[in-house]
């Protein structure tokens, strides 16, 4: 069964000079500022579309390293994943750095670089953003 999030934007004024908000309107845990100060210089407390990808991203990677480990009879006892989205202005998102670090009880690290190469591929984000460069760090610990 196929499943719909919603987010909504409300903005006032010119790129430069204007802001707006953001809300997750599915789950309702909130609602976050936005402006190109923001998102272009500094968070100065608010966030940014790079800042909400990074979040999708990490957050569908460890699922998806999660289901193969646990696939391969190997389930993760932690996985910390952080995504690194680089914006630069007048050109766009250069690039995504993932890094994973794993506790995977009987598993060798070589088989934890094949998993994560796997997730990184597979993960529905991944597949949205193929008009980037990602890259991926996993560390086994």
């Amino acid at each position: 069964m196929a499943t719909t999030r919603t987010a909504t934007t409300q903005w006032k004024g010119a790129l430069l000079d204007g802001s707006g908000t953001v809300s997750l309107d599915t789950s309702g845990v909130g609602t976050f500022e936005v402006s190109w100060p923001s998102r272009a210089e500094a968070a100065n407390g608010k966030t940014s579309p790079e800042e909400l990808i990074a979040a999708a991203h990490s957050s569908c990677f460890s699922m998806a390293l999660s289901h193969g480990l646990a696939g391969a009879g190997t389930p993760p006892e932690s996985l910390q994943t952080s995504a690194d989205v680089t914006f630069q202005p007048g050109e766009g998102i250069t690039g995504i750095v993932l890094t994973v670090k794993g506790h995977v009880p009987g598993i060798s690290a070589e088989q934890f670089q094949e998993a994560a190469q796997t997730a990184k591929a597979n993960c529905p984000v991944s597949k949205a953003l193929t008009g980037t460069t990602i890259t991926l760090k996993a560390e086994l610990l």
